[in-house]
């Protein structure tokens, strides 16, 4: 089922239909996207949400045509209106790193260790634009002050050990900006980064968006990565779309289990004292998947249907708002606390009815 832009279609930047891909094993085919489908508005953005091991990777490795040759790739990527699955190399090259950027995980295997942060910038700009050294490095030691690196003139001759993880990350984010591309897609950025440091790539990451207009697929294991970023949301697991919304939709009114456990799993400033609220178990595997539900071992509401068939995309409060859940129409309301702790949720609305009644005593 193709998810909706919700606009006109000269709106599109990106759209991806029934993309599917595997790799082939000893144990047999691994199915690490199996029919996804969404679409990004230009200047909107996309945040992707899953579990390690859930296709959010892979779906934008296979988007930029970076997946290794053993791949079996199906489905349709369109980039302003161009079919990208399928385009040869020389084709692709004129497309990545000018008209869309990519911002990978470890910014150490991004950056080249033998040469500067500045000439591996200037290179980004050079490989796309004819312009002269002098003015490339210029470009690079602008797009270095943009993204808040102290000292750009001097950090521009830096070597990418000599900067710390979020700064290199910075780099790379300058990388992606050079050419002031049509999208960026950034491939969990503020992995293995400090609280602090996480909240400047974002800032880092905003001004990016900003300064380049460009749309942003943000992919990210981590639903407080995307608050306050992330104009819609999709959630993914083993390898499927479970959830599609606005922001607004997916924090305030999750309509799967398996988002309300993601979301019961984020620490709360309001509620500090509280225990997180974990998923239990551990993710399929994606080589031959039994009938039904992938997330039926581990969901609490499993009942007979969701062991036998697997359930579709399907509108709930709007036709913005999908969701892959039999009983989504029961989930109204609830809190994760219920789904998988209901224990606690039945002692703290004793609490509150025995306060409650204290009260009006």
């Amino acid at each position: 089922m193709s998810v909706p832009a919700g606009g006109p279609a000269s709106d599109v930047a990106l759209e991806v239909s029934d993309l599917t891909v595997s790799f082939p094993s000893d144990a047999g085919p691994v199915r690490a996207v199996r029919g996804v489908s969404y679409t990004l508005r230009r200047g909107e953005v996309l945040g992707i949400v899953g579990e390690s091991g859930s296709g959010k990777s892979v779906t934008s490795l296979a988007v930029m045509g970076l997946l290794p040759q053993t791949a079996q790739v199906s489905g349709s990527v369109r980039f302003d209106g161009k079919e990208l699955l399928g385009a040869k190399d020389s084709e692709l090259g004129k497309i990545r790193g000018r008209r869309i950027s990519m911002i990978f995980q470890d910014p150490m295997t991004s950056l080249n260790p033998v040469y500067s942060v500045g000439y591996q910038i200037a290179e980004a700009v050079r490989a796309h634009h004819d312009v002269s050294k002098a003015a490339a490095r210029d470009r690079a030691i602008e797009l270095l002050q943009t993204v808040r690196i102290p000292n750009p003139e001097e950090r521009v001759n830096a070597y990418p050990h000599e900067m710390s993880g979020g700064m290199r990350q910075r780099v790379v984010i300058a990388i992606a900006m050079a050419n002031d591309p049509d999208v960026i897609i950034a491939d969990e950025p503020t992995t293995a980064l400090d609280v602090t440091v996480q909240a400047q790539i974002m800032e880092a990451l905003q001004t990016a968006k900003e300064q380049t207009g460009a749309a942003m697929v943000l992919i990210t294991h981590d639903l407080g990565v995307i608050a306050g970023q992330a104009d819609r949301v999709m959630v993914m697991y083993a390898g499927k779309l479970v959830e599609v919304g606005t922001a607004e939709d997916v924090f305030y009114a999750p309509r799967m289990p398996y988002t309300l456990g993601l979301l019961g799993s984020l620490p709360r400033l309001d509620r500090p004292s509280e225990r997180l609220t974990p998923i239990g178990g551990a993710p399929p595997s994606v080589v031959n998947m039994p009938p039904g539900c992938p997330f039926t071992p581990r969901c609490p509401l499993a009942v007979a249907v969701c062991e036998e068939t697997e359930p579709e995309l399907a509108a709930t409060t709007s036709a913005e708002h999908l969701a892959a859940c039999h009983r989504s129409a029961e989930l109204a309301g609830v809190s994760a606390d219920e789904v998988f702790r209901p224990e606690v949720a039945d002692a703290a609305a004793l609490a509150e009815f025995a306060r409650e009644t204290e009260r009006q005593a």
